[in-house]
């Protein structure tokens, strides 16, 4: 038995399992490489270049005068679109501005009241709230809103008939009008929130809270203060502590930084930091898991912990200016002050320190509380769990003094996030709302030094990339912006994976852009994982007025793009005609990505003359050839327009519609060479196609045109295959490729990522379109042990996997995230022992593994051992005619002798059954 394996970009690879002169072997099959080529060659120049790619040129020629070809300023573009972000973004702020200086004022003028008059029931109370009419609004993906009313949330553990949350009903009431105002000014407006530090949140416009259609028996845990923008212990006492700094590290964003540890006569760090590091989401989850392995025993010594704490501090591997120093001690109590060590580390009180005296005991307080007041800190009691989610937020109010002194505030842009109601990505913008009253100590009037909350409002992702035009600059330009701590606020590659998860999208741009040397390493996001390689050239611009920088990233044929000249209303109908559906039988069908093509009904200059021309041609032609199985022919472009033929092909085209996000279309403009697709896993339509672009030069510039290819029947064009390696009257020799050959030959057709195209197994039909390794893994790592497939390892920090099972013994803190009404901003873990949460709730983040394989040898010849002593492969080049450019064919040819399934990067090892490989495993 021996197979052959056939790579597209035109590779061939031969398993013998035979006993014959091995030089005849040899010689044979590069006779084989060399006819399989030529009829791949032919097919592609049969069905494309005499009868679909010449014409079409000629009709591009003959037509030149329709056409300009425009240039892509690098510089230019990222300043324009840099500046409408920032002047997109400027006007959010001006709005927050209003909204904050307003609120600021109805506090001022507010009166104070002591006693209010409720219902006297629950149930008369409730006949009187305002039931406001909701509507299915379209700027908020069709969620129930009202414009008339603002809404209200109170978190489920504050009393909303205390007179401190009735006294903010009153006066935020007024943020009404200013809300509406705002709207007016600005249609395009989303969520606008004030939170309140008392945990009141009112947004606009008003909307169900909790939308009982697609959240069913959620509980409401949300509190708009759990948001990082406000800026010897044994049993029920360390877990208090456990979750007590569990919730500490929900309070911090990722402009902080953090490390946690635990003491005792000596200090240990918690999780495997030695330093301060940043409070983002993957390393606060590392420190909430390490905490719930802290265990208790021996004597604490105070001073062994505050002089570790101030050593992290002082360690200059972090810089950061302006920014709050502070310790925070939990424990239950002591007797130790520490005094010598305050006054040798903190002497001019520049780290303030918090004490929390955690659970119930008769130890004495007054140490610890010395601690916190002695160092401009604060001192709270946490005598049970419903304590702390409220007194691990209050010492953000101690650090907020000085700000509302200084009256220093500015907006501030969030990370990027998916937005509990259904807004998709989006980013926050915030500003504080100070206490500007004045109260009378003495004979003077003494400012207060209180937060009242934070203003918000929401900007979907949407929206922005909307200011960074695409169609110009080729679907494989693109545009990015990144903050300051290098996470991604645009990029192609943030794609979360499951959008009922909801969790910081903190994507690092290093793991969203692939290098290698001086070649980038595109790495195309579709069902299947492919590198193709080219030179891309990026150019950036600061947004002023945020933090943000944008870049465009341009590969070269993309520095250029053709721009219709159709002015004339004539020639403008006569191209909407062609795409007309009655016309579909004479023109060919045709589809249309879904763009923004017409505004104020002015026709879209990406819809070009030649393609009604070039329909004409082909109209006259016959495109199905039996011989290869052509079912279809089909032409698309850069402007959205892909026309196949004949119409009955269009009918069950299935290939995406809008070309900038199909991978042929893709693939097909960063290589100069035949590309072939196969189709989605388990398809049941067994059909191949094979694509290619054509580039133009007429204009002294290059630019992409169009790609244009065919569709395949793969049953009819393994008959051709068959056929070309078959020897007539063959007798006790090897006859060629036969159709389920068990005892000779296993013909196979990869693709240049390893996938598989055809077969001459009838069993292995099913199979199209699958990962190699997943069909034969020995052969794989062979063709990947002999350097004929190289492979790459990439990391994908967006996805999402089921948790690890516990056992109750070992169970701690589950961590969740529950809705919110405008997710202010970072989104963090929330604690929670509900058992009534959806699957997506359930899951966690983590880090998968992904390995892409790419056809990469260029030699000429290769030829050496195989996997075993009696193994012995050899491999020939072939050479494709189209434009005169070359890639590579292999020959492989080995004797195998019987082996374990491979240990392979990539692979899974299954419980049962053939071991095999996958091309993206769980790290």
């Amino acid at each position: 038995m021996f197979s052959i394996t056939f790579s597209a970009p035109l590779g061939i690879y031969l398993d013998c399992n035979c006993v014959f002169n091995m030089s005849v072997c040899v010689c044979r099959i590069k006779e084989w490489v060399d006819q399989l080529q030529q009829e791949l060659v032919s097919l592609a120049d049969t069905s494309l270049m005499s009868v679909f790619i010449s014409p079409l040129w000629q009709i591009f020629m003959d037509n030149q005068n329709y056409f300009t070809v425009k240039t892509n300023n690098a510089a230019q573009l990222v300043e324009t679109a840099a500046r409408n972000i920032e002047n997109f973004l400027k006007k959010r702020a001006a709005a927050l501005e209003t909204l904050a200086t307003a609120a600021e004022n109805f506090q001022m003028e507010h009166q104070w009241k002591d006693e209010f008059e409720l219902e006297a029931n629950e149930t008369e109370g409730r006949k009187n709230r305002i039931r406001p009419e909701f509507k299915e609004d379209p700027s908020f993906k069709n969620r129930l809103t009202s414009y008339n009313h603002t809404a209200v949330h109170i978190p489920t553990d504050i009393y909303d008939g205390s007179t401190i949350v009735l006294n903010e009903l009153n006066w935020t009431e007024a943020l009404e009008d200013v809300f509406k105002k705002n709207r007016e000014d600005d249609p395009t407006l989303l969520w606008q929130v004030f939170g309140s530090a008392t945990g009141l949140a009112r947004y606009y416009p008003a909307s169900p809270w909790m939308d009982a259609r697609k959240t069913p028996s959620k509980i409401d845990l949300y509190d708009v203060r759990r948001r990082p923008w406000s800026g010897s212990v044994s049993g029920l006492t360390l877990k208090l502590i456990r979750t007590s700094v569990s919730e500490m590290l929900e309070t911090l964003s990722d402009d902080d930084y953090v490390n946690v540890v635990h003491f005792n006569t000596k200090v240990n760090n918690t999780a495997c930091f030695d330093h301060l590091v940043q409070a983002n989401v993957r390393n606060k989850k590392i420190l909430k898991d390490a905490v719930q392995n802290i265990t208790a025993k021996g004597i604490t010594n105070y001073t062994k912990g505050f002089e570790f704490a101030f050593n992290q501090l002082s360690n200059p591997n972090v810089t950061r200016a302006n920014c709050n120093k502070i310790i925070m001690l939990f424990t239950d109590g002591g007797e130790e002050r520490a005094e010598e060590v305050f006054s040798r580390y903190n002497i001019d009180k520049k780290v303030r320190v918090f004490t929390f005296s955690v659970g119930q005991h008769n130890y004495d307080t007054g140490p610890i509380k010395w601690m916190a007041c002695a160092n401009k800190g604060y001192f709270y009691e946490i005598p049970s769990i419903g304590a702390i989610r409220i007194n691990t937020q209050e010492y953000l109010d101690v650090l907020g003094r000085p700000m509302v002194l200084a009256d220093a505030k500015q907006v501030q842009w969030t990370n990027v996030y998916l937005d509990a109601l259904e807004l998709g990505l989006v980013i926050t913008g915030t500003l504080p709302v100070f206490n500007k009253t004045k109260s009378r100590e003495g004979g003077s009037r003494k400012q207060s030094q209180l937060i009242l909350g934070v203003m918000g409002v929401d900007v979907s992702l949407d929206d922005i990339k909307r200011l960074t035009p695409r169609f110009t600059i080729g679907p494989n330009g693109y545009y990015f912006a990144i903050d300051p701590n290098g996470y991604v606020l645009l990029h192609p590659n943030l794609q979360p994976k499951n959008p009922k998860f909801q969790e910081p999208v903190t994507l690092d741009f290093l793991d969203a852009e692939l290098e290698n040397d001086i070649k980038v390493q595109v790495c195309h996001n579709t069902h299947k994982q492919y590198i193709d390689r080219g030179i891309r050239t990026y150019t950036w611009a600061p947004v002023n007025g945020t933090d943000y920088s944008l870049a465009l990233v341009l590969p070269e044929y993309s520095l250029h793009y053709i721009e219709a000249n159709l002015g004339d209303t004539i020639k403008q109908a006569m191209s909407f005609e062609t795409m007309q559906q009655e016309k579909f039988e004479e023109y060919g069908y045709t589809f249309i990505a879904p763009r923004e093509y017409c505004k104020d009904l002015k026709v879209s200059s990406n819809n070009t003359q030649f393609l009604m021309d070039f329909n004409e041609y082909i109209d006259r032609k016959t495109p199905n050839d039996p011989l290869y199985g052509v079912l279809a022919r089909f032409v698309a472009t850069d402007g959205g327009i892909t026309r196949v033929y004949p119409k009955s092909a269009g009918e069950e085209w299935g290939e995406n519609s809008e070309t900038y996000d199909s991978s042929f279309y893709k693939r097909s403009l960063d290589n100069d060479i035949y590309i072939f697709t196969a189709p989605y896993v388990n398809s049941k339509k067994h059909t191949l196609v094979l694509s290619v672009h054509i580039p133009s030069l007429t204009f002294g510039s290059t630019c992409a045109l169009f790609v244009v290819g065919v569709k395949l029947n793969v049953s009819a064009w393994m008959n051709s295959f068959i056929n070309a390696t078959t020897k007539k009257n063959c007798k006790d020799e090897i006859c060629g490729c036969l159709r389920n050959d068990k005892v000779g030959l296993d013909c196979v057709i990869l693709d240049d990522g390893g996938f598989l195209l055809m077969s001459n197994q009838d069993e292995y039909i099913t199979q199209i379109g699958q990962f190699f390794g997943e069909v034969d893994p020995v052969l794989m790592i062979t063709l990947v042990n002999t350097s004929l497939f190289s492979f790459n390892k990439t990391y994908d920090y967006q996805s999402v996997c089921d948790p690890e099972r516990e056992t109750k013994a070992a169970a701690g803190l589950r961590s969740i995230y529950v809705p919110t009404i405008a997710d202010m901003l970072t989104v963090g873990w929330w604690a929670s022992t509900a058992d009534d949460l959806s699957d997506a709730f359930s899951k966690e983040s983590c880090i998968t593994e992904q390995t892409q394989y790419f056809f990469e040898n260029e030699n000429k010849s290769f030829s050496g051992h195989c996997l075993s002593v009696s193994s012995w492969i050899t491999a020939h080049p072939g050479k494709s005619s189209l434009q005169g450019s070359s890639s590579s064919a292999f020959l492989l040819f080995f004797f195998p002798s019987p082996l374990p399934a491979p240990s392979f990067p990539g692979s899974v090892r299954r419980p049962a059954g053939r071991k095999s490989l996958q091309p993206c495993c769980l790290m």
